[in-house]
């Protein structure tokens, strides 16, 4: 064995060791208080906790057969009109909430949506009560609806573009009435597609943190992660803590093997690649009333958080010292959690490249990387900050090392994604190089300044800066770990929001939304100088 393969092993039998002591050192301090005493077994016993479970997979149910249910006639409309002026910009727009920090939507949805929002506000003037109360099951629906609306109408217009062109020549040489085409068409193509979208929308709605926390009604209206939450920060009560926890993972891991089973791959039509009109394409006002409804329930809560924004007083906040410092703390954790999710993810990767090289089939490494990818999408943030949680409670002070916790699990969370951005880039760059490389003796410090920064320097910057944006809207472990002296600006927004300083909250909604969407927009222009380099 090579200088080179034992440098590669050894970092990446480090990564595995640090990913698998951070996992199993939650799960065992989950485990082991859960086990002591009578409290798991009371807890148990107790019918809140069913009722947050109930609650749990009740709002998950309606968001998801909202979010997927409004999504098919918004994703047939887009497929029938595909030439109108505006069509690239709307579905532009559908890509926006899914980079936006959850707290600025909650606070969109509020104004919009809200007992003083412009919706209750309009019915006012038209002489009616406000109705609509933001605040518990409603409001939990909407802002899920909003993020999940544009997620699977994406989804499912995918699916859509992918039917061949002759079907509609087809189609549209037997005359088909529009009944027809849906039925022999699309619902076959959609029928394939909606159990995906549905699953992954369901498991979204299941770990949602920060809409239920800001938007829930009290106990009728707490999921499994906000109530780990109020455990752990208001009741001190690790027992019920952890077993709920323990709870959440079980449930993450059934939904997931299920999807999984659910889930099957669209099988593919051949096709020559050519586009055929359509024969549908009559009642367009309706279509354009589908969209135009779609259109206006995401734009609006974006539209809500600019003027908002305008009428805070962005000039105080400006000069505001908290405010500086939470956008100092943030930077810095989020920085110290993307170099710390890339320093992993290349001792993975070194690793598995190194292990291919001398065995068949799937090696040691690819393995384990693939189990603690997964494993890292089934236990949320919440679940791995609660175990950590209890494990240094009796260690010290646990606020003390909430800046190591935070960064530690706010890498692990980004390392799914990281691995997904960077593995491809890697194994294409093996493909290519590696055995020029192993003829040349090329090795080491100047394989990777030679050979490999050249062509992996621009999916490390797109790496970067979606592993930092994930980390700087995250309100998950910090809501846990958060205290005056560790303050980030999520946490500080949740603050404000949670006294009811709306205005001071819709400033830093847009400062955080500016931050968040400047690195998308940054990972986006990586992207696309990358295609201009190897178009």
């Amino acid at each position: 064995m090579n200088r080179e393969s034992i440098f590669a092993f050894g970092g990446g039998g480090l990564s595995l060791a640090i990913i698998w002591t951070v996992i199993a050192g939650a799960f065992a301090a989950l485990v082991m208080t859960a086990a002591g005493g009578e409290g798991p077994s009371a807890t148990l016993s107790d019918p809140y906790l069913w009722r947050v479970v109930r609650f749990t997979l009740w709002q998950a149910a309606l968001s998801t057969i909202l979010s997927v249910g409004f999504a098919v006639p918004v994703a047939r409309a887009f497929a029938r009109r595909r030439g109108f002026a505006g069509r690239r910009v709307l579905l532009a727009l559908f890509a926006l909430p899914l980079a936006l920090p959850a707290l600025v939507v909650v606070l969109g949805v509020v104004e919009v949506w809200g007992r003083t929002g412009w919706f209750n506000g309009l019915a006012e003037v038209a002489g009616f009560e406000p109705a609509l109360n933001v605040y518990g099951l409603s409001g939990i629906l909407l802002a899920h609806v909003f993020f999940n609306l544009p997620l699977a109408t994406r989804l499912l217009l995918a699916h859509l573009d992918r039917v061949p062109a002759e079907n509609w020549r087809l189609a549209s040489q037997l005359d088909m009435p529009a009944t027809a085409v849906w039925r022999f068409i699309e619902w076959p193509v959609l029928k394939a597609a909606l159990p995906g979208a549905a699953s992954l929308v369901f498991m979204l709605c299941v770990t949602s943190f920060t809409v239920v926390l800001t938007l829930g009604g009290g106990p009728r209206a707490t999921t499994i992660e906000v109530a780990i939450y109020q455990a752990l920060r208001f009741d001190f009560d690790p027992v019920r803590a952890v077993t709920l926890a323990l709870l959440q993972l079980v449930l993450c891991g059934v939904l997931v093997i299920s999807a999984g089973r659910i889930t099957g791959d669209m099988q593919a039509q051949p096709s020559l690649g050519k586009r055929a009109a359509r024969a549908d394409l009559d009642g367009w006002i309706g279509d354009a009333v589908v969209i135009g409804l779609a259109g206006l329930f995401v734009l609006l809560p974006l539209v809500a958080i600019v003027t908002s924004a305008v009428r805070s007083d962005l000039a105080r906040l400006a000069v505001e010292t908290a405010m500086w410092q939470a956008i100092f703390t943030s930077t810095w954790v989020a920085l110290s959690a993307a170099a710390l999710c890339l320093i992993l993810t290349a001792g993975l990767l070194s690793a598995v490249r190194a292990s291919q090289r001398r065995h068949a089939g799937k090696p040691f490494f690819e393995w384990n990387t693939d189990v603690a990818g997964s494993l890292i999408l089934v236990m949320p943030p919440i679940v791995l900050g609660a175990g950590w949680f209890v494990l240094l409670r009796g260690v010290g002070d646990i606020f003390t090392l909430a800046p190591l916790v935070v960064i530690i699990v706010n890498a692990l969370m980004a390392l799914p994604f990281v691995l997904r951005v960077l593995g491809p880039a890697v194994a294409q760059a093996n493909l290519d190089h590696g055995r020029l490389c192993a003829s040349l003796d090329l090795a080491g410090w100047n394989r990777l300044r030679l050979v490999d920064w050249p062509v992996l320097q621009r999916p490390l910057a797109l790496a970067l800066a979606f592993a930092m944006a994930l980390s700087i809207g995250d309100l998950g472990v910090i809501a846990l770990f958060g205290s005056e002296d560790f303050t980030t600006l999520p946490f500080l927004l949740y603050q404000r929001f949670g006294t009811y300083r709306i205005d001071d909250a819709a400033g830093l909604a847009l400062i955080l939304t500016v931050y968040c969407l400047g690195l998308i927009a940054l990972a986006d222009r990586v992207r696309g100088e990358r295609r201009k380099v190897t178009g």
